[in-house]
């Protein structure tokens, strides 16, 4: 039977039958319901609101927007143009002279012409807004005060130390802090090992009490030999992400500073020396979302050590405000910046010339697929596309016979790009009368994890796909003649996500890489990509996680021809994405500044409209307890539980608070481990305290959340009602201890009848508070006459 005592029947005989639906059973429910009009879900069903009828309507046709892009006197014509409506654009342009029958003779041989103008035109502006470049501002009026404190600094041991290591204890010393040195050997690392150092250096007196710590400093990054047990992964990057571990580990919230030396180039003159390095700074730009209140920053050092450096570090580490991606030149401090960088209708001044061989790795992926056919029609003769499974790759045969069609020869080689061997041994059987002229790497594995979570093996798998064939590529083409090295990176790289703290790390290499190359006078180009259309690394929960943050999907053509054109115009590094910034900006700005986004115009405009609107930032823990102050329980209460549904709704972009159901469960409502992240900083920046990472599933509904909220900032001697059951739980485990003692026994029966007799009739507090002056013998005729015994 489906049926259940108590329930609805109709409800229920339904609910069992989606049920079994959803486990692949074959139903029909056109046999159980009555005949209705069938409705589309949208692509993305739950994307920012529930989708199911509830009669609400939609708006009005009248109410959409219409085209913003076109003048108000042309919107007609260029209307019709783009619909390739012949009719439509003769009524536009037909008037007193030109009836519409002689436009209509006029514009039909235009028309297409106009047509491909006009989408290409269109395309080209969509292409312009997705173009964005680092680049470095300096920041002035930040000196070097002087430190004060105790700061740790986090060093590795070994063989080769980098010059930087001891100028910046050095530095940090002179500048007037109390400085503990934490020596870490990378090689044998690991999160609780780097826990137990962490506490012996904090340890004073006889009692081990910790001392006040004001900052930590991992020098960690400058050891990039590479870990004995993973040999994909540097040590001193895997310490790093061990050491942010241990830190939460042990509570210590101080702020924690990587510093790296050669990670980033400021300009054209600014050789990039350290690719992995870089790794460090793609991995703290996570850090910084997933732990906004103790994560620093970035500091990256010139190669020559000087007075004047040393003290811009200083400034950096203490006098930098906002700032947390810096880089310290002779000439003073920068600060990194997201750019648009539109193309419009500038040439290339030496375009690419396709000819000869392309390798393509990840080439049966959906992106490598693009990739492939991209290199086919721009003329490349022969392509080599390398996947581990090589032909028995699903797609392979496909795209094999696409290629052809294409016009290019074709192959698709089994060969593993992270075997150094393998990959030199495929190029080495390149035919010399098509020698190698293009590399492009598209391979990527993901397996990730919050930061807290993240293992050294993770890691590896991830880098090795990555970095390894990337920098397999890079070698072993030294001194071949090519002309266009390709990478596909990711925006989680260059921008930063929650929930990607080891394949942000591994995409920051390639973009760097890119930057080194072309320091070396070598063809290089890498793009962070913001999410594709039809497959490819932003499917499954990151790519969910980009789309509800204001990242939406590109259409695979445009964003080829936005590759096509970054490689006519050799350039290094690029971020292509198509980002809606009244979107992201607040998301990424949720739980901390974000002063890599500041200077676009798109964000200042929003803030200077949130500005002319009056608009309120978040609640912070003084205007909270301000609230709070004051109000009677209840309404503390309120308070909350409408902070935690607005908070709720900006994490899974709901259209407001009350759209958030306060009974239903989170992951209902569409958290998961990542969103759940951001919804704990959220609040934990509203609130001031210091929230556990597994929040949303420890109290898993608005109204739970909201009562241990309470508890933690609002309660004054008041208890809430999950407290209270919590309590209770305590006392029933309790109660065999008492049975066994007859005194003990009564006294309890006494006090729980008269809490039963409060609950029920709103009285007998009297009786509780004289209990505890009772005699046992006062006791016992208690229980005798309201038992009736007496």
């Amino acid at each position: 039977s489906t049926l259940r005592r108590g329930d609805d029947d109709p409800t229920r005989l339904l609910t069992n039958l989606a049920t079994a639906h959803t486990v692949g059973l074959p139903v029909d429910l056109t046999r159980v319901l009555p005949e209705t009009d069938i409705v589309d879900l949208p692509s993305y069903a739950f994307d920012h609101q529930r989708f199911w009828l509830d009669g609400s309507g939609g708006p009005e046709p009248a109410a959409l927007p219409s085209d913003q892009t076109a003048g108000p006197d042309d919107s007609g014509f260029w209307a019709a143009v783009e619909r390739d409506d012949l009719p439509a654009l003769a009524e536009v342009v037909a008037g007193e002279d030109t009836p519409a029958g002689t436009a209509l003779d006029a514009l039909a041989p235009a028309l297409p012409l106009l047509h491909r103008w006009r989408r290409q035109r269109r395309r080209q502006s969509d292409i312009d807004s997705w173009r964005y470049q680092d680049t470095w501002k300096p920041l002035t009026g930040i000196t070097n005060r002087g430190m004060a404190g105790t700061w740790l600094v986090v060093l590795p041991t070994g063989d080769i130390v980098e010059p930087w290591q001891d100028a910046s204890v050095e530095a940090i010393t002179a500048a007037g802090a109390t400085v503990v040195p934490v020596p870490v050997s990378t090689t044998d690392a690991d999160r609780d090992l780097l826990a137990k150092l962490l506490r012996e250096a904090i340890a004073t007196g006889a009692d081990d009490t910790p001392a006040e710590v004001a900052g930590v400093v991992s020098l960690l990054a400058f050891d990039e030999l590479v870990h004995p047990m993973h040999p994909s992964v540097p040590g001193g990057f895997a310490a790093t992400v061990a050491l942010v571990q241990a830190l939460g580990d042990i509570g210590l919230a101080a702020p924690m500073w990587a510093v790296t030396s050669g990670a980033v180039s400021v300009g054209r003159a600014d050789l990039l020396r350290s690719p992995g390095q870089a790794m460090v700074w793609g991995f703290g730009r996570v850090a910084a979302l997933e732990h906004p209140q103790r994560w620093g920053g970035l500091v990256d050092l010139p190669e020559a050590i000087d007075e004047r450096s040393a003290g811009l570090l200083v400034a950096a580490l203490t006098a930098a405000g906002e700032e947390d991606q810096i880089a310290v030149r002779p000439a003073g401090l920068l600060g990194r910046r997201l750019t648009r960088v539109p193309l419009g209708d500038s040439r290339p001044a030496h375009p690419w010339q396709p000819s000869g061989t392309a390798l393509v790795t990840g080439g049966t992926g959906a992106l490598g697929g693009h990739a492939a056919r991209w290199l086919a029609r721009s003329g490349v003769e022969n392509i080599v596309v390398a996947s581990r499974r090589g032909p028995a790759a699903p797609g392979a045969a496909q795209l094999v016979e696409e290629l052809t069609a294409l016009g290019a020869t074709a192959s698709v080689v089994a060969c593993d790009a992270a075997d150094r061997d393998a990959l030199a041994a495929l190029i080495d059987d390149i035919p010399a009368d098509r020698p190698l002229r293009v590399v492009v790497h598209a391979s990527a594995v993901l397996d990730d994890a919050l930061i807290n979570d993240l293992r050294v093996d993770q890691i590896e798998r991830v880098l090795a796909a990555k970095v390894d064939v990337a920098y397999h590529l890079h070698e072993l083409t030294l001194d071949l003649d090519l002309a266009a090295f390709v990478m596909f990176s990711s925006f989680a790289g260059s921008v930063g996500s929650s929930g990607v703290g080891n394949y942000a790390p591994s995409n920051a290499f390639l973009d760097a890489l890119a930057q080194h190359r072309r320091g070396l006078g070598l063809p290089g180009t890498s793009i962070a990509w913001g999410a594709w259309a039809g497959g490819g690394m932003a499917e499954g929960p990151f790519g969910e996680l980009l789309h509800r943050h204001g990242v939406p999907e590109m259409p695979p053509e445009a964003a080829i021809a936005a590759l096509h054109q970054a490689v006519d115009h050799g350039e290094a590094f690029l971020t292509v994405a198509d980002i809606a910034w009244e979107r992201f900006s607040v998301a990424f700005t949720a739980t901390r500044p974000g002063p890599l986004i500041n200077d676009l115009p798109d964000v200042r405009r929003l803030r200077a409209a949130e500005h002319v609107t009056g608009a309120e930032a978040p609640d912070g823990p003084e205007s909270l307890h301000d609230r709070l102050a004051g109000l009677p329980a209840a309404d503390r209460m309120a308070v909350l539980l409408a902070l935690v549904r607005a908070q709720v709704a900006a994490v899974l972009n709901y259209p407001s608070a009350e759209s958030v159901d306060e009974h239903r469960a989170f992951r209902e409502l569409g958290f998961d481990s990542v969103t759940a992240v951001e919804l704990r900083n959220r609040l934990g920046l509203a609130t001031g305290v210091a929230l556990p990472v597994t929040l949303v599933f420890d109290y898993p509904t608005p109204t739970t959340l909201a009562e241990y909220l309470y508890a933690e900032v609002a309660q004054d001697d008041v208890t809430t009602p999950t407290a209270l059951l919590d309590d209770l739980d305590r006392i029933a485990d309790g109660l065999d201890v008492v049975a066994r003692d007859e005194a003990a026994r009564v006294r309890a029966t006494v006090r729980l009848q008269a809490m039963l007799s409060r609950l029920g009739q709103g009285g007998g507090g009297d009786l509780g508070r004289h209990l505890g002056d009772a005699t046992d013998d006062e006791l016992f005729a208690m229980v005798d006459r309201d038992l009736g015994l007496s």
